[in-house]
Protein backbone atom coordinates (compact mmCIF):
# COMPACT_ATOMS: atom_id res chain seq x y z
CA UNK A 1 0.00 0.00 0.00
CA UNK A 2 1.18 3.32 -0.99
CA UNK A 3 2.40 6.00 2.31
CA UNK A 4 -0.89 6.79 3.83
CA UNK A 5 -1.20 10.11 3.31
CA UNK A 6 -1.64 8.85 -0.54
CA UNK A 7 -3.66 5.80 0.24
CA UNK A 8 -6.27 5.21 -2.76
CA UNK A 9 -9.43 3.39 -1.94
CA UNK A 10 -11.34 1.63 -4.54
CA UNK A 11 -14.87 0.62 -4.14
CA UNK A 12 -15.91 -1.37 -7.15
CA UNK A 13 -19.69 -1.13 -6.55
CA UNK A 14 -22.81 1.30 -5.03
CA UNK A 15 -25.86 0.43 -3.86
CA UNK A 16 -26.12 0.61 -0.01
CA UNK A 17 -23.18 -1.44 0.89
CA UNK A 18 -20.81 1.02 -1.80
CA UNK A 19 -22.14 4.17 -0.74
CA UNK A 20 -22.77 3.59 2.92
CA UNK A 21 -18.82 2.66 2.62
CA UNK A 22 -17.52 5.65 1.04
CA UNK A 23 -19.74 7.97 3.23
CA UNK A 24 -18.36 6.48 6.25
CA UNK A 25 -14.63 5.97 5.06
CA UNK A 26 -14.25 9.81 3.41
CA UNK A 27 -15.49 11.11 6.70
CA UNK A 28 -13.27 9.57 9.02
CA UNK A 29 -10.24 9.11 6.58
CA UNK A 30 -10.66 12.77 5.50
CA UNK A 31 -8.38 13.90 2.61
CA UNK A 32 -5.71 11.46 3.39
CA UNK A 33 -7.19 8.84 1.28
CA UNK A 34 -8.44 9.52 -2.04
CA UNK A 35 -11.75 7.16 -2.60
CA UNK A 36 -13.03 6.44 -5.46
CA UNK A 37 -16.29 4.50 -6.48
CA UNK A 38 -17.20 3.07 -9.48
CA UNK A 39 -20.55 1.70 -10.43
CA UNK A 40 -23.01 1.37 -13.68
CA UNK A 41 -26.43 3.07 -14.06
CA UNK A 42 -26.89 0.15 -16.63
CA UNK A 43 -26.47 -3.01 -13.23
CA UNK A 44 -29.89 -2.79 -11.19
CA UNK A 45 -29.45 -3.15 -7.53
CA UNK A 46 -31.19 -5.54 -4.91
CA UNK A 47 -32.30 -2.82 -2.76
CA UNK A 48 -35.77 -2.61 -1.82
CA UNK A 49 -37.67 -1.27 1.35
CA UNK A 50 -35.44 -1.97 4.47
CA UNK A 51 -35.92 -3.27 7.48
CA UNK A 52 -33.32 -1.92 10.08
CA UNK A 53 -32.61 -2.59 13.35
CA UNK A 54 -31.54 0.06 16.50
CA UNK A 55 -28.11 -0.08 15.53
CA UNK A 56 -28.73 1.47 12.53
CA UNK A 57 -28.86 5.05 14.99
CA UNK A 58 -24.86 4.50 15.53
CA UNK A 59 -24.16 4.57 11.86
CA UNK A 60 -26.47 7.78 10.90
CA UNK A 61 -24.90 9.61 14.36
CA UNK A 62 -21.29 8.63 13.06
CA UNK A 63 -22.27 10.53 9.76
CA UNK A 64 -23.93 12.95 11.64
CA UNK A 65 -26.91 12.35 10.00
CA UNK A 66 -30.24 14.28 11.16
CA UNK A 67 -33.20 12.40 12.02
CA UNK A 68 -35.83 14.98 10.38
CA UNK A 69 -33.42 15.23 7.21
CA UNK A 70 -33.48 11.06 7.51
CA UNK A 71 -36.69 10.90 7.16
CA UNK A 72 -37.43 13.63 4.71
CA UNK A 73 -34.90 11.93 2.23
CA UNK A 74 -35.86 8.22 2.79
CA UNK A 75 -39.44 8.20 3.06
CA UNK A 76 -38.75 6.35 6.62
CA UNK A 77 -41.01 4.91 9.16
CA UNK A 78 -40.44 4.16 12.56
CA UNK A 79 -39.64 0.31 13.74
CA UNK A 80 -40.70 -1.05 17.16
CA UNK A 81 -40.38 -4.60 15.99
CA UNK A 82 -41.32 -7.45 14.05
CA UNK A 83 -44.44 -9.36 14.11
CA UNK A 84 -43.77 -12.84 13.29
CA UNK A 85 -47.94 -14.23 12.12
CA UNK A 86 -48.28 -17.76 11.58
CA UNK A 87 -44.80 -19.42 12.64
CA UNK A 88 -45.66 -21.05 15.16
CA UNK A 89 -48.56 -22.36 13.78
CA UNK A 90 -51.39 -20.52 11.50
CA UNK A 91 -53.70 -18.92 14.23
CA UNK A 92 -50.72 -17.77 16.22
CA UNK A 93 -48.95 -14.33 16.07
CA UNK A 94 -45.94 -12.56 18.67
CA UNK A 95 -43.85 -10.09 18.29
CA UNK A 96 -39.82 -9.80 18.44
CA UNK A 97 -39.93 -6.35 20.08
CA UNK A 98 -37.05 -4.22 20.73
CA UNK A 99 -35.90 -3.27 24.53
CA UNK A 100 -35.60 -4.48 27.81
CA UNK A 101 -38.41 -7.24 29.03
CA UNK A 102 -40.73 -5.87 31.77
CA UNK A 103 -38.17 -4.63 34.44
CA UNK A 104 -35.64 -6.61 36.94
CA UNK A 105 -36.60 -6.67 41.25
CA UNK A 106 -33.34 -7.05 42.90
CA UNK A 107 -31.00 -10.37 41.74
CA UNK A 108 -34.05 -11.43 39.60
CA UNK A 109 -34.08 -10.69 35.60
CA UNK A 110 -37.67 -10.20 34.65
CA UNK A 111 -37.34 -13.10 32.48
CA UNK A 112 -37.14 -15.50 35.56
CA UNK A 113 -40.03 -13.50 37.01
CA UNK A 114 -42.08 -14.40 34.34
CA UNK A 115 -41.37 -18.45 34.03
CA UNK A 116 -42.45 -18.52 37.72
CA UNK A 117 -45.56 -16.64 37.50
CA UNK A 118 -45.88 -18.44 33.88
CA UNK A 119 -45.77 -21.99 35.76
CA UNK A 120 -47.72 -20.59 38.74
CA UNK A 121 -50.38 -19.77 36.14
CA UNK A 122 -50.42 -15.96 36.85
CA UNK A 123 -48.59 -14.46 34.13
CA UNK A 124 -50.28 -13.21 30.66
CA UNK A 125 -48.37 -13.64 27.47
CA UNK A 126 -44.92 -12.41 27.07
CA UNK A 127 -45.61 -9.92 25.35
CA UNK A 128 -47.90 -7.83 27.31
CA UNK A 129 -44.56 -6.79 29.21
CA UNK A 130 -42.60 -5.35 26.48
CA UNK A 131 -43.21 -1.59 26.22
CA UNK A 132 -42.29 -1.86 22.35
CA UNK A 133 -44.77 -4.53 21.75
CA UNK A 134 -47.31 -2.72 23.81
CA UNK A 135 -47.03 0.72 21.91
CA UNK A 136 -46.54 -1.22 18.31
CA UNK A 137 -50.06 -2.53 18.65
CA UNK A 138 -51.60 0.44 19.46
CA UNK A 139 -49.78 2.39 16.65
CA UNK A 140 -48.19 4.71 18.63
CA UNK A 141 -44.58 6.05 18.86
CA UNK A 142 -41.53 8.30 20.34
CA UNK A 143 -38.57 9.11 20.11
CA UNK A 144 -35.17 8.60 22.51
CA UNK A 145 -35.34 10.83 25.25
CA UNK A 146 -38.49 12.38 24.50
CA UNK A 147 -40.31 11.01 27.78
CA UNK A 148 -40.63 11.91 31.07
CA UNK A 149 -38.11 10.80 33.25
CA UNK A 150 -40.49 8.04 34.84
CA UNK A 151 -41.15 6.64 31.36
CA UNK A 152 -39.08 4.17 29.75
CA UNK A 153 -37.49 5.24 26.00
CA UNK A 154 -39.23 3.03 23.30
CA UNK A 155 -35.94 1.57 21.49
CA UNK A 156 -36.41 2.04 17.93
CA UNK A 157 -35.35 1.47 14.34
CA UNK A 158 -36.52 2.70 11.02
CA UNK A 159 -37.65 1.08 7.83
CA UNK A 160 -36.89 3.34 4.71
CA UNK A 161 -36.34 3.03 1.15
CA UNK A 162 -32.71 1.57 0.25
CA UNK A 163 -32.44 2.84 -3.28
CA UNK A 164 -33.72 6.51 -1.68
CA UNK A 165 -30.80 5.82 1.14
CA UNK A 166 -28.16 5.28 -1.59
CA UNK A 167 -28.96 8.31 -3.47
CA UNK A 168 -28.75 10.28 -0.05
CA UNK A 169 -25.12 9.16 0.54
CA UNK A 170 -23.67 9.70 -2.66
CA UNK A 171 -25.06 13.38 -2.76
CA UNK A 172 -23.34 12.89 1.24
CA UNK A 173 -19.93 11.30 0.52
CA UNK A 174 -19.31 13.53 -3.00
CA UNK A 175 -19.60 16.72 -0.95
CA UNK A 176 -16.95 14.81 1.26
CA UNK A 177 -14.94 14.34 -1.93
CA UNK A 178 -15.99 10.59 -2.68
CA UNK A 179 -14.69 10.56 -7.11
CA UNK A 180 -17.47 8.35 -8.80
CA UNK A 181 -16.55 6.78 -12.32
CA UNK A 182 -19.44 5.79 -14.50
CA UNK A 183 -18.94 2.58 -15.79
CA UNK A 184 -18.55 -1.38 -16.00
CA UNK A 185 -15.77 -3.79 -14.90
CA UNK A 186 -14.30 -5.66 -17.73
CA UNK A 187 -11.29 -7.15 -15.49
CA UNK A 188 -9.36 -7.18 -12.71
CA UNK A 189 -5.46 -6.77 -12.45
CA UNK A 190 -3.19 -8.85 -9.82
CA UNK A 191 0.17 -8.19 -8.96
CA UNK A 192 2.48 -11.14 -10.12
CA UNK A 193 4.29 -10.99 -6.75
CA UNK A 194 1.85 -11.23 -3.96
CA UNK A 195 -1.57 -11.45 -5.73
CA UNK A 196 -2.96 -8.29 -4.25
CA UNK A 197 -5.53 -6.20 -6.88
CA UNK A 198 -3.87 -3.84 -8.55
CA UNK A 199 -6.16 -2.27 -10.73
CA UNK A 200 -10.14 -2.20 -12.30
CA UNK A 201 -10.08 -2.48 -15.99
CA UNK A 202 -13.43 -0.93 -17.55
CA UNK A 203 -15.15 -2.28 -20.92
CA UNK A 204 -13.73 1.54 -22.23
CA UNK A 205 -10.02 0.21 -21.41
CA UNK A 206 -9.69 2.46 -18.61
CA UNK A 207 -7.86 1.58 -15.51
CA UNK A 208 -8.88 2.37 -11.65
CA UNK A 209 -5.89 1.66 -10.15
CA UNK A 210 -6.07 1.33 -5.68
CA UNK A 211 -4.03 0.28 -2.89
CA UNK A 212 -6.88 -1.30 -1.67
CA UNK A 213 -10.08 -2.04 -2.55
CA UNK A 214 -13.79 -3.03 -1.80
CA UNK A 215 -15.88 -5.52 -3.47
CA UNK A 216 -19.35 -4.30 -3.37
CA UNK A 217 -20.83 -6.21 -6.91
CA UNK A 218 -23.62 -7.95 -5.42
CA UNK A 219 -24.02 -11.63 -5.51
CA UNK A 220 -21.46 -12.06 -8.12
CA UNK A 221 -18.53 -10.99 -5.66
CA UNK A 222 -16.01 -9.86 -8.52
CA UNK A 223 -13.24 -9.35 -6.60
CA UNK A 224 -13.46 -11.13 -3.91
CA UNK A 225 -15.20 -14.48 -5.30
CA UNK A 226 -14.58 -14.51 -9.14
CA UNK A 227 -10.75 -13.03 -8.76
CA UNK A 228 -8.97 -14.20 -5.64
CA UNK A 229 -11.27 -17.05 -5.30
CA UNK A 230 -12.24 -16.93 -1.78
CA UNK A 231 -15.15 -19.94 -1.26
CA UNK A 232 -18.25 -19.74 -0.53
CA UNK A 233 -20.21 -21.57 2.61
CA UNK A 234 -23.27 -22.96 1.67
CA UNK A 235 -25.78 -22.45 4.77
CA UNK A 236 -28.46 -23.89 3.06
CA UNK A 237 -28.81 -26.89 4.93
CA UNK A 238 -30.25 -25.18 7.82
CA UNK A 239 -31.63 -21.88 5.56
CA UNK A 240 -33.39 -23.85 3.00
CA UNK A 241 -35.16 -20.62 0.98
CA UNK A 242 -33.28 -19.87 -2.36
CA UNK A 243 -35.79 -17.65 -3.97
CA UNK A 244 -37.42 -13.56 -3.10
CA UNK A 245 -39.66 -11.72 -4.93
CA UNK A 246 -39.94 -8.27 -4.12
CA UNK A 247 -43.05 -5.79 -5.36
CA UNK A 248 -44.01 -2.43 -3.94
CA UNK A 249 -47.85 -1.46 -3.46
CA UNK A 250 -50.05 1.36 -2.57
CA UNK A 251 -50.59 2.53 1.27
CA UNK A 252 -53.98 2.33 2.42
CA UNK A 253 -55.89 3.71 4.75
CA UNK A 254 -55.69 2.80 7.91
CA UNK A 255 -53.10 2.98 11.25
CA UNK A 256 -49.69 3.37 9.73
CA UNK A 257 -48.24 0.29 11.84
CA UNK A 258 -44.48 0.99 13.93
CA UNK A 259 -43.42 -2.76 13.37
CA UNK A 260 -42.13 -5.01 10.06
CA UNK A 261 -44.46 -7.82 9.43
CA UNK A 262 -43.26 -11.47 8.72
CA UNK A 263 -45.94 -13.77 7.96
CA UNK A 264 -45.41 -17.64 7.53
CA UNK A 265 -46.41 -19.01 3.98
CA UNK A 266 -46.50 -22.62 2.34
CA UNK A 267 -43.07 -22.38 1.62
CA UNK A 268 -41.58 -19.53 3.18
CA UNK A 269 -42.60 -16.04 4.55
CA UNK A 270 -43.34 -12.61 3.07
CA UNK A 271 -42.42 -9.43 4.20
CA UNK A 272 -44.49 -6.41 4.69
CA UNK A 273 -42.24 -2.84 5.53
CA UNK A 274 -44.71 0.08 5.69
CA UNK A 275 -43.06 3.52 4.26
CA UNK A 276 -44.21 6.51 4.34
CA UNK A 277 -44.96 6.54 0.78
CA UNK A 278 -45.77 3.15 0.04
CA UNK A 279 -45.56 -0.69 1.41
CA UNK A 280 -42.66 -2.88 0.47
CA UNK A 281 -43.73 -6.18 0.25
CA UNK A 282 -41.62 -9.55 -0.17
CA UNK A 283 -42.32 -13.39 -0.38
CA UNK A 284 -38.73 -15.45 0.51
CA UNK A 285 -39.55 -19.34 -0.56
CA UNK A 286 -37.66 -22.39 -1.55
CA UNK A 287 -38.16 -23.06 -4.79
CA UNK A 288 -37.64 -27.09 -4.34
CA UNK A 289 -40.80 -26.91 -2.55
CA UNK A 290 -42.74 -24.08 -4.58
CA UNK A 291 -43.34 -22.86 -8.09
CA UNK A 292 -42.38 -19.52 -8.71
CA UNK A 293 -45.40 -18.28 -10.05
CA UNK A 294 -47.49 -20.57 -7.17
CA UNK A 295 -44.85 -17.75 -5.28
CA UNK A 296 -45.88 -14.63 -7.30
CA UNK A 297 -49.95 -15.82 -6.55
CA UNK A 298 -49.42 -15.92 -3.08
CA UNK A 299 -47.82 -12.84 -3.06
CA UNK A 300 -50.07 -10.78 -4.87
CA UNK A 301 -53.14 -12.20 -3.57
CA UNK A 302 -52.12 -11.43 0.00
CA UNK A 303 -51.04 -7.43 -0.28
CA UNK A 304 -52.62 -4.99 1.62
CA UNK A 305 -52.78 -2.16 -1.53
CA UNK A 306 -52.92 -1.78 -5.42
CA UNK A 307 -49.50 -3.01 -6.78
CA UNK A 308 -47.48 -0.64 -8.33
CA UNK A 309 -44.91 -2.55 -10.20
CA UNK A 310 -44.51 -6.50 -11.61
CA UNK A 311 -42.91 -8.49 -8.39
CA UNK A 312 -38.87 -8.76 -8.88
CA UNK A 313 -37.51 -11.91 -9.39
CA UNK A 314 -34.33 -12.30 -6.60
CA UNK A 315 -32.02 -15.78 -7.08
CA UNK A 316 -30.10 -16.13 -3.98
CA UNK A 317 -27.99 -18.99 -1.81
CA UNK A 318 -27.56 -18.16 2.17
CA UNK A 319 -24.17 -18.44 3.07
CA UNK A 320 -21.01 -16.20 3.13
CA UNK A 321 -17.58 -16.31 2.16
CA UNK A 322 -15.36 -17.90 4.44
CA UNK A 323 -13.01 -14.76 4.32
CA UNK A 324 -14.66 -11.21 4.15
CA UNK A 325 -11.08 -10.03 3.36
CA UNK A 326 -8.65 -11.19 1.61
CA UNK A 327 -5.58 -10.00 0.27
CA UNK A 328 -5.71 -6.15 -0.14
CA UNK A 329 -9.64 -6.66 -0.82
CA UNK A 330 -12.77 -6.13 1.16
CA UNK A 331 -15.88 -7.24 0.36
CA UNK A 332 -19.39 -5.54 1.93
CA UNK A 333 -23.25 -6.79 1.58
CA UNK A 334 -24.05 -9.44 -1.30
CA UNK A 335 -20.81 -9.55 -2.00
CA UNK A 336 -19.59 -11.01 1.30
CA UNK A 337 -22.70 -13.25 1.59
CA UNK A 338 -26.67 -13.18 2.28
CA UNK A 339 -28.48 -13.41 5.26
CA UNK A 340 -32.08 -13.59 3.96
CA UNK A 341 -33.86 -10.23 5.73
CA UNK A 342 -35.93 -12.24 8.69
CA UNK A 343 -34.45 -10.26 11.48
CA UNK A 344 -33.60 -7.09 8.98
CA UNK A 345 -30.25 -8.14 9.71
CA UNK A 346 -28.61 -7.04 6.29
CA UNK A 347 -27.69 -3.27 6.45
CA UNK A 348 -26.28 -4.19 9.84
CA UNK A 349 -23.77 -6.56 8.82
CA UNK A 350 -22.42 -3.76 5.98
CA UNK A 351 -22.04 -1.09 9.11
CA UNK A 352 -20.45 -3.43 11.60
CA UNK A 353 -17.94 -4.58 8.94
CA UNK A 354 -16.65 -0.77 7.90
CA UNK A 355 -17.17 -0.23 11.52
CA UNK A 356 -14.11 -3.30 11.96
CA UNK A 357 -12.40 -2.39 8.91
CA UNK A 358 -11.92 1.09 10.22
CA UNK A 359 -10.78 -0.32 13.42
CA UNK A 360 -8.26 -2.68 11.48
CA UNK A 361 -7.35 -0.21 8.94
CA UNK A 362 -3.88 -1.22 7.50
CA UNK A 363 -0.89 1.08 6.67
CA UNK A 364 0.09 -1.22 4.60
CA UNK A 365 -0.47 -4.85 2.77
CA UNK A 366 2.11 -6.40 4.83
CA UNK A 367 -0.14 -5.86 7.93
CA UNK A 368 -2.16 -9.24 8.36
CA UNK A 369 -2.73 -9.39 12.19
CA UNK A 370 -5.96 -6.84 11.79
CA UNK A 371 -7.48 -8.69 8.60
CA UNK A 372 -6.76 -12.05 10.50
CA UNK A 373 -9.15 -10.64 13.74
CA UNK A 374 -11.23 -8.69 11.58
CA UNK A 375 -11.90 -12.15 10.18
CA UNK A 376 -12.27 -14.27 13.14
CA UNK A 377 -14.88 -11.69 14.57
CA UNK A 378 -17.05 -11.21 11.45
CA UNK A 379 -16.74 -14.99 10.72
CA UNK A 380 -18.39 -15.63 14.92
CA UNK A 381 -20.85 -12.85 13.83
CA UNK A 382 -22.21 -14.09 10.80
CA UNK A 383 -23.04 -17.19 12.74
CA UNK A 384 -24.31 -16.36 15.76
CA UNK A 385 -26.99 -14.22 13.38
CA UNK A 386 -27.55 -17.23 11.14
CA UNK A 387 -28.18 -19.81 14.08
CA UNK A 388 -30.83 -16.87 15.53
CA UNK A 389 -32.62 -16.98 12.04
CA UNK A 390 -32.54 -20.98 12.20
CA UNK A 391 -34.71 -21.22 15.40
CA UNK A 392 -37.57 -19.43 13.56
CA UNK A 393 -37.52 -21.68 10.95
CA UNK A 394 -36.77 -25.68 12.99
CA UNK A 395 -39.07 -24.76 16.32
CA UNK A 396 -42.36 -24.44 14.50
CA UNK A 397 -45.60 -26.32 14.57
CA UNK A 398 -47.06 -26.44 11.21
CA UNK A 399 -47.70 -30.14 11.25
CA UNK A 400 -48.29 -31.82 7.60
CA UNK A 401 -46.72 -28.80 5.22
CA UNK A 402 -43.52 -30.54 3.58
CA UNK A 403 -41.69 -27.27 4.08
CA UNK A 404 -42.31 -27.23 7.54
CA UNK A 405 -42.07 -30.58 8.38
CA UNK A 406 -38.61 -30.72 6.75
CA UNK A 407 -37.26 -27.58 8.87
CA UNK A 408 -38.50 -28.97 12.32
CA UNK A 409 -36.19 -32.06 11.61
CA UNK A 410 -32.91 -30.94 9.94
CA UNK A 411 -29.79 -31.18 11.54
CA UNK A 412 -28.82 -28.38 13.14
CA UNK A 413 -24.94 -26.30 14.09
CA UNK A 414 -24.26 -27.47 17.71
CA UNK A 415 -23.86 -23.96 18.68
CA UNK A 416 -28.16 -23.56 18.24
CA UNK A 417 -28.67 -26.72 20.09
CA UNK A 418 -26.71 -25.86 23.37
CA UNK A 419 -28.61 -22.52 23.38
CA UNK A 420 -31.73 -24.15 22.42
CA UNK A 421 -31.19 -27.38 25.16
CA UNK A 422 -30.21 -24.64 27.84
CA UNK A 423 -33.46 -23.15 27.86
CA UNK A 424 -35.24 -25.84 27.53
CA UNK A 425 -33.80 -27.66 30.49
CA UNK A 426 -33.80 -24.51 32.91
CA UNK A 427 -35.07 -21.42 31.19
CA UNK A 428 -31.72 -19.41 31.34
CA UNK A 429 -30.41 -17.95 27.76
CA UNK A 430 -26.92 -16.41 27.85
CA UNK A 431 -25.44 -13.67 25.07
CA UNK A 432 -22.55 -14.73 24.41
CA UNK A 433 -19.49 -12.16 23.79
CA UNK A 434 -20.07 -9.79 21.13
CA UNK A 435 -23.74 -11.51 19.85
CA UNK A 436 -26.20 -8.99 18.39
CA UNK A 437 -29.47 -10.78 19.47
CA UNK A 438 -29.63 -10.57 23.30
CA UNK A 439 -31.17 -12.42 25.79
CA UNK A 440 -34.81 -10.96 25.08
CA UNK A 441 -34.51 -11.10 21.95
CA UNK A 442 -34.19 -14.83 22.00
CA UNK A 443 -36.41 -15.28 25.07
CA UNK A 444 -39.37 -13.50 22.80
CA UNK A 445 -38.59 -16.10 19.72
CA UNK A 446 -38.56 -18.98 21.82
CA UNK A 447 -41.19 -18.54 23.96
CA UNK A 448 -42.89 -16.71 20.62
CA UNK A 449 -42.81 -20.30 18.46
CA UNK A 450 -43.58 -21.93 21.08
CA UNK A 451 -40.25 -23.73 22.55
CA UNK A 452 -40.95 -24.05 26.61
CA UNK A 453 -38.70 -24.25 29.19
CA UNK A 454 -39.03 -27.36 31.44
CA UNK A 455 -38.36 -25.77 34.65
CA UNK A 456 -36.98 -21.98 36.09
CA UNK A 457 -34.19 -21.02 38.63
CA UNK A 458 -34.74 -22.26 41.94
CA UNK A 459 -33.82 -18.46 43.06
CA UNK A 460 -37.36 -17.49 42.40
CA UNK A 461 -39.56 -20.44 43.86
CA UNK A 462 -40.05 -18.84 47.06
CA UNK A 463 -41.65 -15.92 45.57
CA UNK A 464 -45.74 -16.13 46.59
CA UNK A 465 -47.09 -16.86 42.78
CA UNK A 466 -50.09 -14.72 43.52
CA UNK A 467 -47.82 -11.70 44.68
CA UNK A 468 -45.51 -11.49 41.15
CA UNK A 469 -49.12 -12.45 39.47
CA UNK A 470 -50.30 -8.91 41.31
CA UNK A 471 -47.03 -7.54 40.04
CA UNK A 472 -47.14 -8.36 36.58
CA UNK A 473 -50.54 -7.17 36.45
CA UNK A 474 -49.84 -3.29 37.14
CA UNK A 475 -47.47 -3.36 35.31
CA UNK A 476 -48.86 -4.37 32.24
CA UNK A 477 -51.43 -2.16 33.32
CA UNK A 478 -49.13 0.76 33.28
CA UNK A 479 -47.47 -0.51 30.06
CA UNK A 480 -51.32 0.04 28.80
CA UNK A 481 -51.44 3.32 29.97
CA UNK A 482 -48.16 4.86 29.31
CA UNK A 483 -48.74 3.97 25.60
CA UNK A 484 -52.05 5.16 25.34
CA UNK A 485 -50.59 8.75 26.10
CA UNK A 486 -48.34 8.64 23.12
CA UNK A 487 -48.44 9.75 19.72
CA UNK A 488 -49.86 7.97 16.54
CA UNK A 489 -46.76 7.02 14.55
CA UNK A 490 -48.11 9.24 11.81
CA UNK A 491 -48.21 12.26 14.32
CA UNK A 492 -44.48 11.46 15.60
CA UNK A 493 -43.76 11.19 12.34
CA UNK A 494 -44.91 14.87 11.00
CA UNK A 495 -43.64 16.08 14.57
CA UNK A 496 -39.99 14.95 14.00
CA UNK A 497 -40.37 16.02 10.31
CA UNK A 498 -41.43 19.81 11.88
CA UNK A 499 -38.46 19.74 13.41
CA UNK A 500 -40.01 20.98 16.49
CA UNK A 501 -38.38 20.19 19.92
CA UNK A 502 -40.61 18.08 22.49
CA UNK A 503 -40.32 16.70 26.04
CA UNK A 504 -43.68 15.74 27.11
CA UNK A 505 -45.97 12.96 26.78
CA UNK A 506 -48.88 15.05 25.82
CA UNK A 507 -50.33 13.27 21.97
CA UNK A 508 -48.86 15.38 19.46
CA UNK A 509 -52.02 17.36 17.60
Amino acid sequence: MSEVGHRRIVIAGGGSAGWMAAAALSRFLGDATRITLVESDLIGTIGVGEATIPQIHHFNNALGIDEATFLKETNATFKLGIEFVGWRDPGRRYMHGFGLLGRAVGIHPFRDLWLRAKFAGTAEDLGFYNFNEVAARANRMIGLGHSPSNVRDLVYAYHFDATLYAAFLRRMSEGQGVVRIEGKIKAVERSPDNGDITALVMEDERQIPGDFFIDCTGFRSLLLGETLGVPFDDWSRWLPCDRALAVPCERVDGPLHPYTQSIARKAGWQWRIPLQHRTGNGHVYCSAQISDDEAASILLASLDGPVRADPRPIKFTTGRRTQAWSHNCLALGLAAGFMEPLESTSLHLIQTAIARFLKYIPSSNEEDQGRDTFNRQISLEWEQIRDFLVLHYTVNGRVGEPFWDECRFMNLPDTLVAKMRLWEQSGVVVKEEGELFTEEGWTQVMVGQGLEPKSHTPLTAGIDANELGGFLASLAKAYRQRAETLPTHEQWISHVMSGKARSTLEPVQ
